[in-house]
C-alpha cells in the first residue's frame, strides 16, 4: 500500500499544468479527423510561402553567429580600451538576442531578424553608435548601413549577407554578460535608462510568449495561418490602426491557452470563435499583470485615465505590461470584428468539410468593397526624401482616420494597408505613393440635401505631418501630400491593372489625368506590409487619360440644413510672424472633380479675412480626440470648422454624379467642380488657442513658436435622397 505522500506526488504529476488567468474552456485531446485537417492546413500555407527551406534557415543563423562573434570582439576592444583588468576582458561577454517573427519561428521567406545587443555597464550606447558602427561598416557583407540613434527605440539597420537586421542596444547593469542569461529576469531593468528598457521589452514579450504557450509547435502553426488571413484580408499593420505582429501572437497564444490539447487546425477555428464574440474592451492577458517596484509606468485604466479609451487591448506579458493596440480605432476594430465574424463562418465549413482552407486565405476585394474612396497621395521630388516622406505620412495615416470618424456624415474609414505607387508625370522626375481609404456615409432619412465638408478632417492631419516634418528637420521643399475624393468606378484609373482591372467599357468623368502617365506595378516594399500571393508578378500598366474636357459645371440646387458645415466665406491669408521660406501650394496632377486638396506648406500672404461660418469653441461638439501617444482622450474637444475656399453658393458637376444604392433607397452625390484660384490658395495662420485638432491629434511633437500655416483648399460632398 503506497504511503499518502508518494499519492499525493503521482496526483500532481498528472494534474495538467495551468495556462493563463482563467481555467481552460476545453481539454479534449485530438481526433483523427483534426489531424488530417491540420495536414491540409500546411498545405495550404505552402504556396504563400510562409515555411522557410532548411537551407535558408541555416543561412540566418551563420549570420547570427557571424554577428554575434562581431559584437563580443567589439565588447572586448572597447573594454581594453577602457583600461579593464586582463582577466575581466577575457570573460566581459555580450550577446545578440533576437525577438519578433524570427524568435517566435514564424518568420517566412525573406523576413527581416529583429535583434539586440545586449552589453555590460561599461560599454555605452554612445559606443555602439560610433565604434560598433564603424566595425559593421569594415564587413565587406554588410550592405545598406544605417544608423537611427533619435528613434524612440534607437536601432542600426543593416544588410548582412543579404538578410535584412534591425539591432538595438541595451546596456545592462552587469559587469559581464553570461551565455545562459534570461532576459525575462525583472531584476535586470533595475537602474536601466529607459531607452534600454524600451530596448529590452521586445525580448522579454516574445520569450514570454513562448513561456505561456502549451504547445509551441501548435502555437507556431497557428499564428503562421492567422498572420497570412490577416495579411490576405488587409488588417495588418499596427502603424495603420490594424493588430501587429506582436498582437497577433497574443490573441493566437490566449486560444492556445483556452484550448491546450488542440492541434493547428482547431485552434483556427477557436481563435475566430473565441475572438468574434469578445466583448471589447475588456482586455486580452496571457498572465496577471505583476508589479515589481521599479516606478515604470504600466498599462492600468484604474490609474491611467487615457487607458481607458483603449477600445481592442491586448496586454504584453512582460513588465512593463502595455497596451500593443493602442493605435486601434472605431473603424479598424469595426473591420477586424467584421473579419473574425467571417473567418467564424468559413472555418465552421472547413470543420464540416465543406470548404477547402485556401477559402480561408482569399483576399477579399477592397477597391468593390465601398462605393467611395479618399486616395491620399504623398510626393517628393527624390527617392531618399521620399522614402523618409512616405515613413512619417504613414505613421500619422491613423490620424485622418480618426477624423474622418468623428465627421457626423461617416460611419466608416477603413485604410488599405498596402501602399502604391503614385501616377508618374511625364513632364518632372517624381516619387509618390498612394494610400486608399474606404469610405461608408451614414443612411439618409428623409428627403434633406446634406453638404459634407472633408476639409478640416483633411487639413488638420496635413498640417499635423508638416509640423512634424519641419520640427524634425526632415522638410524638404516640393514635399507634398494630395488628398482626393474617388469613386469606385474611378478607382482603375489611378491603381494598377492587378488590383482593379480597367474595364472595357467606362466612363472618365470626373477624372482629369495627364496623357502619356503611368504606373510603377511594384507593392510597397515594406515586409511587413506585404502580402504574400501565390499568383505571378504582375505586370505594369498606363493610366487611362480622361475621354472628355472638364465641363462647366450647373448652379447646385439648394443644400439642406447643413449648410454651416459645408461652406465659408473669404479667401484666406497669413497673419504676422516669421516662418520659414516656402513655396507657394499647387494643385497635384490627378483632380477629380475639383476635389483633390493639394497640402504643401504655403508662402506668406495677407491677413486673413474673418470667417463668420466658423463656430466658436464653446460650440465645437464634445468628442474625444487622440492624445499625443494616439490615446483618445474625452477631455479635450474638437472644433467643427469648415475651412472651405468658396463664398458662393457650391457647384455641381453633372459628370460626377454617381447612384448610392442601400437599402433604404438612393442617394446622390453632387460634388464641387471649381478650380481654386490664387486668392483662394492663399494661407490662413490659426491661433494655437483655435486650433484644438492639430495639438490634440497629433502624435508629434508640440507646436513650434511660429505655427504652420494652413491650406485653404476644400473637400466637399453634397448628399441627396
Amino acid at each position: 500500500m503506497p504511503f499518502p505522500a508518494a499519492n499525493q506526488l503521482q496526483a500532481s504529476q498528472h494534474q495538467p499544468k495551468h495556462y493563463g488567468i482563467t481555467s481552460p474552456i476545453s481539454l479534449a485531446l485530438p481526433k483523427e479527423a483534426d489531424r488530417v485537417l491540420t495536414q491540409k492546413l500546411c498545405e495550404a500555407l505552402k504556396p504563400y510561402g510562409v515555411f522557410e527551406e532548411e537551407l535558408e534557415l541555416q543561412r540566418r543563423i551563420l549570420v547570427l553567429g557571424k554577428l554575434n562573434s562581431l559584437v563580443k570582439e567589439w565588447i572586448r576592444e572597447i573594454s581594453e580600451k577602457k583600461n579593464l583588468p586582463a582577466s575581466l576582458v577575457e570573460s566581459v561577454g555580450g550577446k545578440i538576442f533576437t525577438f519578433g517573427s524570427y524568435r517566435l519561428g514564424v518568420h517566412t521567406k525573406g523576413a527581416d531578424i529583429d535583434a539586440l545587443c545586449a552589453a555590460p555597464r561599461h560599454v555605452e550606447r554612445s559606443d555602439f553608435f560610433t565604434s560598433f558602427y564603424e566595425k559593421l561598416k569594415d564587413q565587406e557583407e554588410v550592405k545598406d548601413l544605417r544608423a537611427v540613434e533619435e528613434a524612440f527605440v534607437p536601432v542600426i539597420k543593416l544588410s548582412f549577407d543579404g538578410i535584412e537586421i534591425d539591432i538595438l542596444f541595451a546596456r545592462l547593469a552587469l559587469q559581464t554578460i553570461p551565455e545562459s542569461l534570461d532576459l525575462r529576469d525583472d531584476g535586470l531593468l533595475k537602474n536601466l535608462d529607459i531607452r534600454c528598457i524600451r530596448s529590452l521589452n521586445g525580448c522579454r514579450v516574445t520569450d514570454e510568449i513562448l513561456h505561456l504557450v502549451p504547445s509551441i509547435e501548435n502555437f507556431r502553426l497557428t499564428l503562421r495561418a492567422i498572420k497570412l488571413w490577416a495579411k490576405r484580408h488587409n488588417i495588418y499593420s499596427n502603424i495603420l490602426g490594424f493588430l501587429g505582429g506582436v498582437s497577433w501572437a497574443m490573441l493566437v497564444a490566449r486560444t492556445c491557452q483556452l484550448y491546450p490539447n488542440a492541434v493547428a487546425s482547431t485552434l483556427v477555428h477557436k481563435f475566430f470563435l473565441v475572438f468574434s464574440k469578445w466583448e471589447w474592451p475588456n482586455p486580452v492577458l496571457l498572465k496577471q499583470p505583476e508589479d515589481c517596484n521599479l516606478n515604470l509606468q504600466v498599462w492600468d485604466p484604474r490609474v491611467t485615465p487615457s487607458d481607458r479609451y483603449h477600445l481592442m487591448p491586448i496586454i504584453t506579458p512582460a513588465y512593463p505590461q502595455q497596451n500593443s493596440t493602442y493605435n486601434v480605432s472605431v473603424s479598424t476594430r469595426t473591420v477586424m470584428m467584421d473579419e473574425f465574424k467571417q473567418g467564424l463562418a468559413i472555418t465552421e465549413e472547413i470543420m464540416l468539410n465543406k470548404a477547402d482552407w485556401s477559402k480561408l486565405f482569399e483576399a477579399p476585394n477592397f477597391f468593390q468593397k465601398y462605393k467611395h474612396y479618399i486616395v491620399l497621395l504623398a510626393s517628393a521630388p527624390t527617392e531618399k526624401p521620399h522614402l523618409e516622406w512616405v515613413g512619417l505620412v504613414e505613421s500619422k495615416i491613423r490620424i485622418l482616420v480618426g477624423n474622418l470618424e468623428k465627421n457626423e456624415f461617416i460611419t466608416l474609414a477603413h485604410v488599405n494597408p498596402q501602399s502604391f505607387p503614385g501616377p508618374k508625370d511625364s513632364e518632372k522626375e517624381e516619387f509618390s505613393t498612394m494610400w486608399v481609404i474606404g469610405i461608408v456615409f451614414k443612411k439618409m432619412e428623409g428627403s434633406e440635401n446634406l453638404n459634407v465638408d472633408l476639409t478640416y478632417d483633411i487639413q488638420s492631419f496635413t498640417d499635423t505631418v508638416y509640423r512634424q516634418a519641419i520640427s524634425s528637420k526632415m522638410f524638404e521643399s516640393d514635399m507634398k501630400i494630395t488628398a482626393m475624393h474617388v469613386k469606385r468606378k474611378q478607382l482603375h484609373q489611378l491603381l494598377p491593372n492587378f488590383v482593379v482591372p480597367k474595364r472595357r467599357k467606362h466612363s472618365s468623368d470626373g477624372v482629369r489625368l495627364v496623357t502619356d502617365s503611368s504606373l510603377d506595378l511594384s507593392l510597397d516594399g515594406d515586409s511587413s506590409m506585404s502580402v504574400p500571393s501565390p499568383t505571378a508578378a504582375p505586370k505594369t500598366c498606363s493610366l487611362i487619360p480622361a475621354s472628355s474636357p472638364p465641363r462647366h459645371s450647373p448652379p447646385a440646387p439648394p443644400s439642406g440644413p447643413s449648410d454651416a458645415q459645408a461652406t465659408a466665406d473669404g479667401p484666406g491669408g497669413t497673419l504676422e510672424g516669421t516662418k520659414p521660406p516656402m513655396p507657394r501650394p499647387t494643385l497635384s496632377r490627378p483632380s477629380f472633380s475639383g476635389r483633390a486638396v493639394s497640402c504643401s506648406p504655403p508662402s506668406n500672404g495677407s491677413h486673413p479675412k474673418k470667417r463668420p461660418m466658423s463656430p466658436q469653441p464653446e460650440e465645437s461638439d464634445k468628442r474625444p480626440h487622440l492624445d499625443e501617444d494616439g490615446r483618445l482622450d474625452a477631455a479635450t474637444s474638437g472644433d467643427v470648422m469648415a475651412v472651405g475656399s468658396t463664398g458662393s453658393a457650391p457647384l455641381a458637376d453633372p459628370s460626377s454624379d454617381e447612384e448610392m444604392r442601400d437599402s433604404q433607397g438612393e442617394a446622390k452625390v453632387e460634388t464641387e467642380s471649381k478650380e481654386p484660384n490664387e486668392d483662394e490658395q492663399a494661407v490662413t495662420q490659426v491661433p494655437i488657442s483655435q486650433r484644438i485638432s492639430s495639438t490634440d491629434l497629433s502624435d508629434g511633437p508640440p507646436l513650434p513658436a511660429n505655427p504652420i500655416p494652413v491650406v485653404k483648399n476644400s473637400i466637399k460632398l453634397r448628399l441627396s435622397r
